[in-house]
C-alpha cells in the first residue's frame, strides 16, 4: 500500500482511536511516567506514521535536542549500510584495515582479520573484560583512531561478543576514510535531510574535557581532536527525530518512495542472532514481542516494533542505572495496542 503521508516536515497527531489503540490506557503513561521515571525529558509514541502520544518535561520541548549517548552507534549503523549501497565501502566482510593503509606495517595477525561486521556486531577481539572499556583512556589520546587501532585485537577471540565503543569510532573513521566526509556531514546529506530530520551544525569542540564530551556542554555531534564525528555517542536529536530514524527502519529504508537504506541492509541488521545483537541495534523477542532498539546509556532509546508498526522514542537526562524503558514500553505502550 503507499503511503499518501510522510512525516518528513510535520507529524500528524492522530486520536489514538484512529490507530487501534487505547486512548485511556495512554493518558494513565502521564503519572506512570512522573513517579516510575521522572528522568524522562520526552517520549514519543508513533503507531502507523501517526504520533498518538507525546510528552515532555523538566522544560524540554519537542524542538529541544538531547544527548542520545549509544543511541549514535544505531546512526553509524546506518551510514555504513549507506555508503555500501553507494559503493563507498565494498561490503560487510571488507577488512578494516583496508582504510587504514599507513597503519599496515605494524598490524599483526588478527588485527588483519577484522572485518568491519566484526565492528558492526561487536564481535571484534579487545583485551578488556566486557562491559570494561576504558573509554576514558580513548577520550585523552591525541589521535583516538590510532588508539582504537593499537587496542583491535589485542587479546579476546576474533567472533565472541565484546561490546566496544572504540570499535564504533573506527567505523565512524571508516565512514570519513571512504567518502571524504565527516559521519555528521555524511548523515546530514544521505540520511537527515532527506526524511526532514534536523541537520546537525558543525560545532568546534573548545575542549575535550568530560562536560564537552560527554555532559551539559554537548552540541550538535562530538567529534575527536582529528575532526572525525564519535562513532560511539556525542549525536544530539530531537525525540520527534529519533521516532523519524525509527519509522525509516520500520519502512525498510524507503521514505516517501525514495529508498535511503537498503531493505536487505535493514534486515541483516534487525535479524535475531544468539546475542541478541545485530549491527549495532540490541534485539528482542519474549512474550509475542519483537524488537529491535537504538538504546543509550542514560535511558534513551528509539524502540521499532515491526509487527505493530509502532516506534517508541525516549530521550533521558542522564542517571546511572535508570529505570529499564523495555518495562514501560512491554506493560504499558503494547498493552494499548488494540488491533
Amino acid at each position: 500500500m503507499m503511503k499518501s503521508y510522510w512525516p518528513t516536515t510535520l507529524w500528524q497527531t492522530l486520536a489514538p482511536a484512529k490507530v487501534g489503540m487505547d486512548a485511556d490506557k495512554l493518558s494513565g503513561l502521564d503519572s506512570w511516567i512522573k513517579t516510575e521515571y521522572p528522568d524522562i525529558h520526552g517520549i514519543v509514541v508513533v503507531r502507523h506514521g501517526a504520533i498518538v502520544y507525546e510528552k515532555y518535561d523538566h522544560g524540554y520541548g519537542p524542538e529541544d535536542r538531547h544527548h542520545v549517548a549509544s543511541v549514535t552507534k544505531s546512526i553509524i549503523s546506518a551510514l555504513i549500510g549507506i555508503a555500501i549501497d553507494a559503493g563507498y565501502i565494498q561490503h560487510a566482510d571488507q577488512k578494516v584495515l583496508d582504510f587504514f593503509p599507513e597503519y599496515e606495517h605494524k598490524a599483526h595477525a588478527q588485527q588483519q582479520e577484522v572485518t568491519i561486521r566484526h565492528l558492526l556486531t561487536m564481535t571484534a577481539p579487545y583485551p578488556f573484560e566486557d562491559w570494561h572499556e576504558p573509554l576514558d583512556k580513548l577520550c585523552m589520546q591525541s589521535d583516538w583512531v590510532q588508539y582504537a587501532l593499537d587496542m583491535l585485537g589485542e587479546g579476546g577471540n576474533l567472533g565472541a561478543f565484546k561490546y566496544s565503543t572504540a570499535g564504533v569510532h573506527l567505523l565512524s573513521a571508516v565512514i570519513t576514510r571512504s567518502t571524504g566526509k565527516s559521519a555528521r556531514a555524511f548523515a546530514n546529506e544521505h540520511l537527515f535531510k532527506p526524511i526532514g530530520m534536523n541537520e546537525i551544525p558543525d560545532y568546534d569542540m573548545n575542549s575535550f574535557g568530560f562536560d564537552d564530551l560527554f555532559g551539559k556542554d554537548v552540541r550538535g555531534w562530538v567529534k575527536d581532536p582529528a575532526g572525525n564525528s564519535t562513532g560511539g555517542w556525542g549525536l544530539t536529536l530531537t525525540p520527534r527525530d529519533m521516532a523519524r530514524f525509527g519509522f525509516l527502519y520500520l519502512n525498510r529504508g524507503t521514505w516517501d518512495n525514495q529508498p535511503i537504506i537498503s531493505g536487505a541492509w535493514i534486515d541483516q541488521s534487525t535479524a535475531m542472532n544468539s546475542n541478541h545483537y545485530g549491527y549495532l541495534w540490541w534485539l528482542r523477542d519474549e512474550d509475542g514481542v519483537s524488537a529491535y532498539s537504538a538504546v543509550g546509556d542514560g535511558g534513551n532509546i528509539i524502540c521499532c516494533i515491526p509487527k505493530q508498526d509502532l516506534v517508541v522514542a525516549i530521550a533521558s537526562g542522564f542517571t546511572v542505572n535508570p529505570p529499564d524503558r523495555w518495562t514501560l514500553i512491554k506493560e504499558r505502550i503494547v498493552p494499548a495496542i488494540l488491533n
